[in-house]
């Protein structure tokens, strides 16, 4: 007998009995996905749920990717991905509402999660804090990402002083100082 994936939807099942096995207490519902309760929490379920059926140019990011790092409890409503600047992509046959950019990003700040693609843990504290209008937690999703990685908050650093032209690099910088500072005030899950 096949085994049904770790992440479910309606071409898996149909809708009633993806209901029925959550009221029996076998699937929860995660997203636009559904997957059994037993399942471990892994950032390659996580990205399975944020992105099911993305096409290959597609990179999941920011808030998405800060979820599938496990630096947000829940998905975003809407995924966020992008797309390198050389892809051609259409954005007619988009599986469903998302938040599409078009960016310049390099091979080395791309992770492969689950089979798919997602910004690394530095790229995606990079994107949060440069935003424009940043989301309100955006500063306390950075402070959970960095305290996933000591050293991301001196690489990001780094790269954003070393840069000439960045829109918004004072603000940036600041969003990563006031996020470093609440990492380090929160206590260790670990002692």
């Amino acid at each position: 007998m096949a085994r049904l994936s770790s992440v479910l939807d309606v071409h898996d099942l149909p809708l009633a009995e993806l209901c029925a096995a959550r009221l029996d207490g076998e699937l929860m519902r995660i997203g636009d996905g559904w997957c059994p309760v037993d399942e471990p929490d892994l950032p390659s379920l996580r990205a399975a749920i944020v992105a099911p059926g993305l096409p290959a140019p597609f990179i999941v990011e920011r808030r998405s990717a800060a979820w599938v790092h496990g630096a947000l409890p829940a998905p975003p409503v809407a995924p966020e991905c992008c797309v390198p600047h050389a892809s051609r992509v259409s954005t007619r046959s988009l599986p469903r509402a998302m938040v599409l950019r078009e960016v310049a990003i390099t091979s080395d700040e791309i992770a492969e999660v689950g089979g798919i693609r997602c910004t690394t843990l530095d790229r995606t504290v990079y994107d949060l804090v440069r935003d424009a209008e940043p989301a309100p937690d955006a500063v306390r999703i950075v402070a959970a990402l960095l305290a996933l990685d000591a050293g991301a908050e001196g690489r990001v650093r780094a790269r954003m002083e070393h840069s000439r032209r960045m829109p918004h690099k004072s603000a940036a910088l600041r969003r990563l100082g006031d996020a470093a500072v609440f990492a380090a005030s929160q206590p260790s899950l670990t002692r």
